[in-house]
């Protein structure tokens, strides 16, 4: 059993066959913690308006996300765009299990960090309708040749492997995407006083420290198996969790070299309305 002070994991989309549920299964399983924060799209419930795919696996996770609430463990769910139906619930806490816009989680080390799925965003780094369209559809079909992929690695006695994450890496639009909603979450941490900005969405685990903040993404239970981990003494890193459970990476020290203040003019481009907007949004 692995301890942690606090764990965050998002975009399970259970209800879909995309969801990897027998590795998100074993992690919760295998893992112990104070606090579990469900940061958005656990269930896929806009997938589930045209086909439910919910085999004993699923249906397990959720009985034994309620075993952990029950067992002392505090669990906050934040509600995402695939779940946002239980957003009318927020502020209520229904079996053990507290709903919430937003939370704001204090390390052991004493840094704050705001804590939202992330879809609050998507205005500030949007793309057209017939852009979202197309990527929505080739989204779709990377994930099937993602299953068709791994299903056939596990013939081999192979480990999972992300395909679908190995493209989207050789795509730069969706490098610029990710890198504009990763100074977007960092301008609200800066703005709103936070040191930090947890939250998911966007499938692309990983840290971005800047000038005064850092940003985490926990990734996902689609294509990339992630979540992120407080260690007992405030330390923040992300796991992947598959056949073989590794540390993909720690939290950065110092921040990255193409945040120096030339960068600066991108940040500010987000409009001080749009973080009063999601603060609001997320209170």
């Amino acid at each position: 059993m692995r301890d942690y002070r606090s764990i965050f994991i998002s975009d399970v989309h259970l209800g879909t066959a995309d969801c990897q549920a027998a590795y998100l299964l074993d992690f919760l399983n295998q893992v112990r913690c104070e606090t579990l924060y469900l940061v958005g799209d656990i269930v896929d419930l806009i997938a589930m308006q045209k086909r439910v795919h919910l085999p004993p696996e699923h249906q397990a996770i959720v009985q034994r996300l309620m075993e952990i609430a029950a067992t002392g463990t505090r669990v906050v769910y934040v509600p995402g765009n695939h779940d946002e139906f239980f957003r009318k619930f927020c502020g209520q806490t229904i079996a053990g299990i507290e709903l919430e816009h937003k939370v704001v989680h204090t390390t052991a080390d004493g840094r704050r960090f705001m804590v939202c799925h992330g879809d609050q965003f998507d205005q500030v780094v949007r793309c057209s309708p017939l852009m979202l369209l197309v990527g929505d559809r080739a989204h779709g079909l990377l994930l099937r040749l993602n299953r068709w992929v791994n299903g056939f690695r596990r013939l081999q006695g192979k480990p999972y492997w992300s395909m679908a994450a190995w493209v989207k890496t050789r795509i730069g639009k969706a490098r610029t995407f990710i890198r504009r909603f990763e100074l977007a979450a960092l301008t609200v941490a800066e703005r709103g006083h936070y040191d930090g900005f947890i939250c998911g969405h966007i499938h692309s685990a990983g840290f971005l420290r800047g000038e005064n903040g850092l940003y985490c993404n926990d990734g996902d239970w689609v294509e990339h198996c992630t979540a992120l981990v407080e260690q007992a003494d405030g330390r923040l890193q992300l796991l992947h969790w598959s056949e073989a459970p590794v540390i993909l990476a720690s939290e950065p020290d110092a921040p990255q070299a193409e945040l120096s203040d030339g960068v600066r003019p991108v940040l500010d481009k987000v409009p001080a309305a749009f973080v009063e907007q999601v603060n609001r949004l997320a209170s």
